[in-house]
């Protein structure tokens, strides 16, 4: 297994739209087995394919006993019952903010054989199913922050990359080649 770099707000990836996975082959295997010791590493309890440069429809979770990697989810079914709670991400280190998520959810989704599954989850699992859904679609956790909680975790992560000596990273020209494997 290896270790994968999790990428960091600030890199144009995790803005960015993952593709269908078409291909249920073992580099679609070894990529979620990498992304779950990647997300174990971090102390993660969820890691999505953005998160580590590859545009994917994949991502990997574990809660207590539970763990596994979703491909292609989609979102069948929430509840309008909210809950909230603090949520991090492994992509803005150190980072918790309060944020309601819906209680209850249906999602659709794919195992790494390409069977077809749907579940229902409720609580943490939903909030992590969530919110790895959303990096799938470009969308970070800061994004569904009240303004000021937004404005203060912007601030607090670029300090964080000027500490850590790193560079904004370069603005996409063109298409994507991230991802291919």
């Amino acid at each position: 297994m290896t270790i994968l770099d999790i990428r960091i707000f600030g890199d144009p990836v995790l803005r960015q739209k993952a593709r269908t996975v078409e291909h249920f082959d073992e580099h679609l295997a070894r990529l979620a087995a990498d992304m779950h010791e990647t997300m174990i590493e971090a102390a993660g309890v969820g890691l999505a394919a953005p998160q580590v440069g590859v545009l994917k429809r994949l991502f990997t979770w574990e809660v207590d006993e539970d763990a596994g990697a979703v491909v292609n989810p989609e979102l069948r079914d929430s509840s309008e019952e909210l809950q909230e709670g603090d949520e991090g991400c492994l992509s803005f280190p150190g980072l918790y903010y309060p944020l309601d998520r819906p209680l209850h959810v249906e999602v659709a989704h794919q195992d790494l054989h390409g069977d077809e599954h749907v579940v229902r989850l409720q609580g943490f699992d939903a909030r992590v199913w969530l919110h790895e859904m959303d990096h799938l679609n470009g969308i970070l956790f800061i994004d569904h922050l009240a303004k000021h909680d937004r404005r203060e975790a912007m601030k607090r992560m670029r300090l964080l990359r000027e500490e850590r000596g790193m560079e904004e990273p370069p603005r996409p020209t063109g298409g994507f080649l991230l991802g291919r494997h």
